[in-house]
Order: structure tokens, then sequence, then C-alpha cells
């Protein structure tokens, strides 16, 4: 039985659909609920438009009228000097570091989850909810909180989520993890949300045209140089347009003609060189990960053979996951994986449940590759 502080909310509102039927539900629940938005940027200073990300000025007007539909006390709040700092700043430095990024991890993790949290305590609010489609329970036996996937397979997010803290998991709610989309939908469209039919957020929030590199070199001032296209041997094959345009495993806009097709399979940001070869070079049975964080198990003292995720829409593979002396954990998977990148999330599952995550640091090359 809830207590009438435990029966207290902070919605947090993107603008979407998904966060306006969680507060919704969290309504029809009788909890005391108060709306926010969270600024982490201004639309202006990024060139963007307002349409198809999250937190730019039209979610925040749909945001506030949806919170003005359901009678409850809306604010915005502005994190965009630590956006700039946590998560801008992070995502070009790893990007500039040869890596690939995953900002919205960082949101959830440095953001969301963690200022939204301390905001919500300040104000004697209990519980932090959000729209995501992922579910949070308590294992009887430990006493852990667990976070699991959402029922809605197609748009399970707890590959995002793997960063959340047990103090951060015991005061969240997902009211949307055991529900698919189709219905939140037809739920919104009930209710008349200006949103219901609105579209999900799509690519980087703060890169809303998919043109990175462009938004790096307007952010930071920089230029990135061309370079050499290297083959496997190390030998130039030709010109790129500057190493951070590439990722590994990539095979569109090469420019490159060399009798059969190649892919990205590295880079060297030092040298500021890109190195191309067959699909089979990007084939790698290990990962190294680091910056782990451990959900459903407190520390990994043995191997243990499970299931993980190295990308969002990766689908899992069984993988050995065991501890390193300098505290990260290395991957062996049954099977060799495709195109595994630096920076990247490695997402650890045994069936439904979290067991941890967290950062691909080193993919070693296999002896004859």
């Amino acid at each position: 039985m809830q207590n009438a502080e435990q029966k207290t909310a902070l919605i947090a509102m993107s603008g979407g659909v998904d966060s306006s039927i969680a507060a919704y539900l969290m309504r029809q629940a009788d909890f005391r609920c108060m709306g926010t938005t969270m600024r982490l940027y201004r639309n202006e200073d990024l060139g963007a438009c307002n349409f198809r990300t999250c937190c730019s000025e039209k979610d925040i007007e749909d945001a506030s009228e949806v919170a003005f539909q359901l009678d409850i006390p809306y604010e915005v709040l502005d994190f965009t000097l630590d956006f700039q700092e946590k998560i801008i700043g992070k995502f070009v430095r790893t990007y500039e570091a040869g890596g690939t990024p995953n900002p919205c991890i960082d949101c959830n993790r440095f953001m969301k989850f963690d200022k939204l949290l301390d905001f919500a305590e300040q104000h004697g609010l209990y519980y932090v909810v959000t729209g995501h489609y992922a579910r949070i329970e308590q294992d009887e036996q430990t006493g852990r909180w667990l976070l699991k996937k959402g029922v809605d397979a197609g748009k399970d997010q707890s590959y995002v989520l793997y960063t959340m803290t047990q103090r951060q998991l015991a005061h969240t709610k997902f009211p949307l993890g055991d529900r698919n989309k189709p219905e939140i939908r037809e739920l919104a469209e009930q209710l008349s949300f200006c949103n219901a039919r609105k579209h999900d957020s799509q690519d980087i929030c703060f890169v809303p045209d998919g043109d990175y590199v462009k938004f790096m070199e307007q952010y930071t001032g920089k230029h990135y140089p061309a370079g050499d296209f290297l083959d496997l041997d190390g030998k130039p094959v030709g010109k790129h347009k500057g190493a951070v345009r590439y990722t590994v495993g990539q095979r569109r806009g090469l420019g490159l003609a060399m009798g059969e097709p190649v892919y990205v399979c590295g880079k060297d940001m030092e040298k500021n060189t890109v190195s191309v070869g067959p699909e089979a070079a990007l084939f790698s049975d290990t990962v190294i990960v680091d910056d782990m964080n451990w959900i459903s198990i407190p520390e990994l003292t043995e191997p243990i053979h499970i299931k993980a995720k190295i990308r969002y829409r990766h689908a899992e593979q069984p993988v050995t996951v065991s501890p390193m002396e300098d505290g990260r954990v290395k991957l062996v998977f049954d099977e060799p994986q495709r195109a595994a990148a630096i920076g990247q999330a490695a997402v650890l599952y045994d069936g439904d449940v979290v067991v941890g995550g967290g950062t691909i640091v080193d993919v070693p090359k296999q002896a004859g590759k």
C-alpha cells in the first residue's frame, strides 16, 4: 500500500504522444502530478526546425497544452548549459576520437534520470515518470530493482536505459511498459490530445537533419580535413572527406571503385586515415566493455553465459561475459558479430531482464583478420 507521499509524480513531458499518455495514466491512478519539459537547447542556436525532434519549442507548446487539458501544473526546466557540456560535448569528443556515440543513452543518464529526480525530490514528488517502453519490477528474493523489456517488442527501449541506478529505478515509473504503441495512439485519439497523430521523434534531437558533421563544424568552428582511405595492408586507395564522417560498417558514400564492395573497417584519427576492406573483416567475436552499470546483480565475480546487444537495433546474441582485473568486462560471442563500434553500448540480457551494460572501448581483431 502506497502512502500519500508515494502517490506523487513528476511527469517528464517531451511533447510527444507517449509521455502525454503516461501523464494521463498517472492521473487516472490518482497520483498528484506535475508536468515538466526539459529545455535542452534552443532551436535558433542549432539552426533547427520545430518538427520531428524532441524538446523543441513546438514540443513545449504541445506538452503545455496536454498538461492544461489534464489539469496538472506544468513547468519548463532550463538545462541548456548542462546539455551542452554533458551531451553535446561528449558527442563531439567521441566522434573526434574515432568512436560512435549514443547521445540518447547519455541524455537518459545525465539529464532525465539524474536532474529530474533531484528536482522531484526538492519538490516533494516521489516518482519520475516517462513514456519509455520498458518495465521496472523489484526482485522479491534479492530486493534489487530490475529493468525489464517493454511488452511491445518493436518499441522496447530498455537498451537506452541500462545506465539507471537502483535509486533511480526505485523512484521511476514507466506506465507504458506493458502496453503497445497502437493502443497508445488510439487512447490519445479518444482523449483528443493535440499530439495524438504526431510523428515519433527521429534521429538525434540536436541534429534533426541527420548531418552530424555539419553540426559539429558549426558547433566547434573546426573543419575536418580530407585524408587517405587505406586498404587492410595500409596502402592508399583513395581520398576520404574527413574521418569523422565515417562509421565502422559503412558501405555507402565511400566513392571507391575497388572491384568489389568495401566497408569501413577502422579509423586512425591521429593520422586521419580510414581503413576499408571486405565485409568479412567487420566480424569479431570479442568486445571489451568499460564503465559498467550492473542492475540485476551487484557485480560480476565469475563468467556468465547470457545474451547481449551491441546496437539498439541489434538482435540479442549469446555471449560469455567475464570480469577483467581492471574492472572492465570481456564479451566473447558464440558467433562473430558484425561491425561492433567503439563508443556504442553493449547491453546484457537474461530473458526480459537487463543484467547491466557499458560502453564498448575495444574490439580486438581476430587472428588472420
